[in-house]
């Protein structure tokens, strides 16, 4: 099941958004002003309005994606073209001007959501990751990972130059229900990760927050 955020301060457009989703099988959490998100929130796409009472959504959008590549729609009574290139430029994966028809909501969902699932490739010039055959060269040598490896992999390829956080990597590699997971156990697999890929130029720390997959 996919969890979807909706930042939103009119309540009925989200409740109306909110009802729409779960109808169709989405977890939905409904937020009415930016200061209510937190980053270490695990969803897996935004609706973000740009107008909240507490800040815009653009710096929002512009804040979240130094840290994140969660998905994000924007849903907004913004019709400007201007403003629209603006929020595809900061990142945003749609951009959706109000007033709107659900039907056309879900279907931009469901496409930005499928593409999102659907990336099980990564290729540099050293670096051939196959995930969905969890076949992996350096320099087109085969190198094995384990399962906890590849998770971690596939989290920082795909979210490559963006700072990853310790508590969104712990969450999403060691989701198996378990209550506490020594932190010490991320460290000893990016240091596995980085010795079997020779990737200690690509995998970096940055001290305090968490890692970041960097492209030569």
């Amino acid at each position: 099941m996919f969890d979807i955020t909706i930042i939103e301060d009119d309540y009925a457009l989200n409740n109306g958004v909110s009802l729409a989703l779960k109808s169709c099988g989405y977890h939905t959490e409904q937020l009415y002003k930016l200061s209510d998100f937190k980053k270490d929130r695990k969803t897996n796409l935004i609706i973000l309005d740009i107008n909240l009472p507490d800040g815009n959504g653009f710096a929002f959008l512009k804040d979240l994606r130094t840290t994140s590549n969660v998905p994000v729609v924007i849903l907004t009574a913004n019709d400007l073209e201007t403003d629209e290139v603006m929020g595809l430029e900061l990142g945003a994966d749609d951009y959706i001007t109000k007033p709107f028809s659900l039907m056309v909501l879900r279907a931009r969902i469901e496409k930005v959501l499928k593409k999102q699932t659907s990336s099980t490739e990564y290729q540099d010039e050293n670096y051939h990751f196959y995930f969905e055959r969890m076949e992996f060269f350096f320099n087109d040598t085969p190198v094995e990972l384990s399962k906890t490896e590849q998770k971690l992999l596939k989290i920082l390829v795909f979210n490559r130059n963006q700072v990853v956080t310790r508590e969104i990597l712990i969450d999403r590699i060691w989701s198996n229900g378990a209550e506490f997971v020594d932190e010490n156990a991320l460290s000893v697999t990016v240091n596995r990760l980085r010795k079997k890929l020779d990737a200690g130029n690509r995998i970096q720390t940055v001290y305090g927050i968490g890692y970041t997959w960097r492209n030569e």
